[in-house]
């Protein structure tokens, strides 16, 4: 069966409100990039002047790029593929744009088959620090549970399948009875528990040097490799270039500003990233740990943290719950666009759909549980030279982080700002005037150029 080509017309297949679509993206957006990296690229790149680069970033290159790719969606109301295929038509441009929409698909595909292992990472360690695994152990101790954890296939491979499952009902309920639902429950949650953590942490007695090392800017340890990093995070935090934003945007309603939206939905990831940062650094910092410590920072420094400080055990509990639920609402956007897709392409139900699209994920992802462990020797591109010591999860990490989702947000911005007609576009995006004009100036210049640099910077 050929795809369709007719828009989303059933309000069933709109989200209910402004608020839900905030929500949901917003869910895209606060992800294991907020809870997990955020905290540790800032403490490796000196703290307050990297957060100021940070936040500068986010507004100058990625909400631009977000407003471009939900409005690209709306205006579409149908799948990535089918809506730049559709919009080359109408907009008369070449035949090439249409790759934006594979683009997407693929990359949302492939990010999600390795986000679903490290989600599961978050469904072990809900229960170790239930259970009390982490209290009173040394550091040797805490390295060795993380360490055995990667080393066993088997386990990683339970906690991978959990996960997609998870993913996969949500998803395949629908957008009101499974991603809305979902979104309105866990978004809620994931605040109160975050709130939860900084008042734990401000309970620390190192909150205050917390506060010092996030907002007292000082430029002399920040570096240029620090500078690309923000920008390089500014994008990947807010799920642009990878088909999501438009996929949801496609259920967007036509009376939404999607201008004033994306402001809120940047706003709010942002505050979960700072009060993430608010939540660890205190922890950190009161144990005499180290906030430079790289991707272990949560599975490895934090537990130690816990395991040594009153009520660890039931705050480390929560954390790891906040990590999963955060896991959880990027993960569903990411099944969306597959779903969507093979929806049109195939003519199958959303149920079917999404257990489809997410057993091809789950068998990738395979690949990526084994690379810790069986295949942590195996470099399929080893013979050159740039990808030599690379596993398959590195690869596919390098593949999605540092090709796929710069590309796809570089060919949004250029898509939009040079390709798309003019007329409409005020309107579509809900910006007039001179507001306009100074968006169209950073779309078209400024966050090209930015994302080009982080592109080539990868690359070198």
């Amino acid at each position: 069966m050929s795809e369709s080509t007719q828009p989303h017309q059933q309000a069933n297949n709109l989200w209910s409100s402004r608020m839900a679509f905030i929500l949901a993206a917003a869910g895209s957006a606060v992800g294991l990039g907020n809870i997990w990296k955020f905290p540790y690229i800032t403490g490796e790149n000196g703290g307050g002047a990297f957060v100021l680069i940070y936040l500068a970033c986010i507004f100058l290159i990625g909400v631009p790029v977000l407003i471009a790719e939900t409005m690209i969606g709306r205006r579409g109301g149908q799948s990535p593929v089918a809506t730049m295929r559709t919009l080359t038509k109408t907009e008369g441009t070449a035949r090439g744009w249409r790759a934006i929409g594979w683009n997407g698909v693929i990359a949302s595909f492939l990010v999600l088959s390795f986000y679903a292992v490290i989600g599961g990472w978050a469904l072990v360690y809900i229960g170790k620090a239930a259970t009390g695994l982490f209290t009173g152990a040394d550091a040797e101790a805490i390295g060795g549970q993380f360490g055995g954890l990667l080393a066993n296939p088997w386990e990683l491979l339970m906690w991978h399948s959990v996960f997609m499952v998870i993913v996969v009902f949500i998803v395949g309920r629908g957008i009101r009875s499974g991603l809305e639902k979902a979104v309105n429950m866990l978004m809620p949650l994931l605040f109160v528990l975050l709130v939860a953590m900084v008042i734990y942490a401000m309970n620390s007695g190192s909150f205050g040097r917390a506060v010092s090392f996030m907002f007292s800017p000082d430029f002399s340890k920040l570096t240029t490799a620090g500078v690309l990093t923000a920008l390089g995070h500014a994008a990947f935090t807010l799920s642009i270039g990878i088909g999501v934003l438009m996929a949801y945007g496609s259920y967007l309603p036509k009376t939404v500003n999607i201008a004033r939206t994306a402001m809120t939905i940047a706003v709010v990831d942002t505050s979960v990233a700072l009060l993430a940062g608010l939540a660890i650094f205190p922890l950190v910092f009161a144990n005499g740990l180290e906030p430079g410590a790289g991707p272990g920072l949560i599975f490895v420094t934090l537990p130690l943290a816990f395991g040594q400080m009153s009520g660890g055990a039931l705050f480390g509990t929560i954390f790891f719950a906040l990590l999963l639920v955060a896991a959880i609402t990027s993960a569903i956007s990411m099944l969306e666009p597959v779903v969507e897709w093979l929806e049109e392409h195939k003519g199958v139900s959303r149920a079917k759909s999404a257990i489809g699209g997410g057993l091809a994920i789950w068998f990738i992802g395979i690949g990526t549980v084994l690379s810790f462990n069986v295949w942590e020797s195996v470099h399929p591109l080893g013979f050159i030279p740039f990808f030599e010591g690379k596993t398959v999860f590195d690869l596919l990490d390098f593949l999605v982080s540092n090709l796929m989702m710069p590309l796809g947000g570089l060919a949004i911005a250029l898509f939009a700002g040079w390709a798309m007609k003019r007329e409409s576009l005020p309107a579509d995006i809900g910006l007039q005037g001179s507001s306009y004009k100074a968006f169209m100036f950073v779309l078209r210049y400024l966050t090209p150029a930015g994302i080009a640099v982080v592109f080539l910077y990868n690359l070198l």
